[in-house]
């Protein structure tokens, strides 16, 4: 087996945590040593959940929580008694709507870049940290330090820092410092970087199609001051870079395109030898069809392994999956020595989190004293206020009075999220309302006559959405009729847009006067732009986009 430097960055072991590693890593059967090189994703009620873990052992498992605390802490207290080994338990902490449902919600990254504030992202990192251990969690695949250059692309959008490299460094840098002091390994994803393709690698093996010298100057960079800072994980995406591969082996063919969680080239070669990352490397997720457009699971599946990543990332059939894997040993494809070399850095991560040693499960007591105090809602709440992002306003349209503007007239489709069946509603119109304005939702056939409304508002709530190749205006469904569709109100009726999430339908409606960014669908931000819209606060986020999307039209 190759020699890994446990003692070493990111992991940092003392004698005894490599004594520990080393001991349970002999210790542990060949099957349960495959099973640990699995995070499996878990739903459903505790003892569902424990009965599954206890019948597979994986290393770890990635939660979808529940809004019932108490519980998440009953699924908590049982994880250490499922298997051989403490697990790793993995959530994408990204803020927004994928805040912890019964914690604190704070803002996307996206819109903790338009704050732009070092010191407000560390605490609000560090209140995700916090309520997170308070209920067992302890690995986040976050931070996304993809860079958002293609505006068209729907799986980068706002669960990025923007397309700024400085910004996105100096985020992600205090993201990581604020999640690792506070015993949440950090992730940096998606290697070997995203946003250059406005395709979704959920559908599509995706392309970063930049050169050596341009992905060194933007993406490199980036990794490279991860690795420095400390990182404990890299996730290596269904991502193909075949600027690299290319450099390689100019005949590389269709090899060129192997995405980066099957390739030795981008995982071995680039990240660990060139880059001398010394932690973990986890797969994205392998039912993603970006993985399962390479090749036969069959294939691919031990693949992950094989070719440098040390955890394979959820399963459709984890038993399934588990024999691929020992089918690839037996024949020789999968080398009992890459088996321990992953295995050793699953355990690695295990005791740099202290989980060797004997710890105190969580407890409701513990958790509610943590989780969702009204210390880090006001802290949140100051955050939130800074976020949204006034693009234009050509007219001087705000703020908003209902002397001026009582009649409001609303085009929104709601709230779109990736797990739920219908959009949730906005909250906005009834907080105008509360305000004074007198709100019309529009309905398809309705006539609209600038002598029946004060202001025309459209909302859209399409935060970044797995599985959705495009985010745009559909004006079709959003007025349900072909020449609804076509009508333009603005230069009859005084007309405001506001994006809570998807920060470029400029390009759906370059001549919008008044238009609003605000990053997220969460209610603390719509009560933030609210706040705003009515002048008690003022708009003090800055884009981390060019919410103009190249074009001088949409500025006019």
């Amino acid at each position: 087996m190759a020699q890994i430097d446990l003692s070493a960055a990111p992991f940092n072991l003392d004698d005894e945590a490599m004594a520990w590693v080393h001991a349970t890593r002999d210790n542990l059967s060949p099957r349960d040593k495959l099973a640990q090189l699995f995070v499996l994703l878990m739903r459903g009620p505790p003892e569902d959940v424990l009965d599954q873990l206890r019948s597979f052992k994986p290393g770890g498992i990635t939660r979808i929580f529940t809004p019932d605390l108490g519980a998440e802490i009953t699924l908590a207290q049982g994880y250490d008694d499922v298997g051989p080994v403490p697990m790793l338990v993995s959530a994408d902490l990204e803020g927004s709507r994928m805040s912890l449902p019964f914690g604190t919600t704070v803002p996307n990254p996206l819109g903790l870049a338009a704050v732009d504030d070092v010191e407000a992202t560390t605490a609000i990192s560090t209140i995700m940290a916090r309520e997170a251990r308070a209920v067992g969690l302890n690995w986040s695949f976050t931070p996304v330090i993809d860079i958002n250059a293609a505006f068209k692309s729907a799986i980068v959008g706002t669960r990025s820092y923007g397309s700024d490299v400085d910004r996105i460094e100096r985020q992600a840098l205090a993201q990581i410092a604020a999640f690792q002091a506070n015993g949440v390994a950090a992730t940096v994803k998606h290697w070997p970087g995203e946003g250059y393709d406005d395709r979704d690698q959920h559908l599509v093996t995706t392309i970063n199609p930049l050169s050596l010298d341009e992905w060194e100057s933007g993406f490199g960079r980036l990794y490279r001051a991860a690795i420095n800072a400390g990182v404990m994980s890299v996730m290596s995406a269904h991502i193909a870079f075949p600027a690299y591969i290319l450099s390689q082996n100019p005949d590389a063919g269709a090899e060129a395109y192997r995405p980066a969680s099957l390739s030795k080239l981008l995982n071995i070669d680039l990240l660990r030898e060139k880059f001398g990352f010394n932690g973990l490397i986890v797969s994205d997720a392998t039912p993603m069809a970006g993985l399962g457009d390479f090749g036969p699971r069959d294939e691919t599946l031990p693949e992950v392994i094989i070719s440098g990543c040390d955890v394979i990332l959820f399963s459709d059939d984890p038993n399934a999956d588990l024999m691929r894997l020992v089918k690839a040993v037996a024949d020789g494809r999968l080398s009992q020595e890459r088996v321990d070399e992953a295995v050793t850095r699953v355990l690695a991560l295990k005791a740099a989190l202290g989980l060797h040693r004997s710890h105190a499960a969580p407890t409701p007591e513990a958790a509610r004293v943590l989780v969702g105090t009204e210390e880090s809602r006001r802290i949140a709440t100051e955050v939130t206020a800074r976020v949204p992002t006034l693009v234009k306003d050509l007219p001087g349209l705000l703020p908003l009075q209902p002397g001026r503007h009582k009649r409001v007239l609303v085009f929104s489709g709601g709230i779109v999220l990736p797990f739920s069946p219908e959009p949730l509603p906005f909250s906005v119109p009834l907080r105008l309302e509360e305000e004074g304005f007198v709100v019309t939702q529009f309905t398809p056939g309705m006539s609209v006559s600038p002598k029946d409304f004060d202001l025309v508002l459209y909302l859209f709530g399409e935060e970044t959405l797995l599985t959705r190749s495009r985010i745009f205006i559909d004006w079709m469904k959003l007025t349900g009729g072909l020449f609804d569709a076509m009508a333009r109100y603005w230069h009859d009726i005084p007309t405001l847009m506001i994006s809570f999430g998807y920060p470029y339908y400029l390009y759906d409606a370059p001549r919008v006067p008044t238009y609003i960014n605000a990053y997220g669908t969460s209610e603390p931000v719509q009560a933030a732009v609210v706040d705003a819209l009515m002048g008690r606060t003022p708009f003090v986020g800055v884009s981390p986009v060019d919410a103009f999307c190249g074009s001088e039209q949409a500025k006019y």
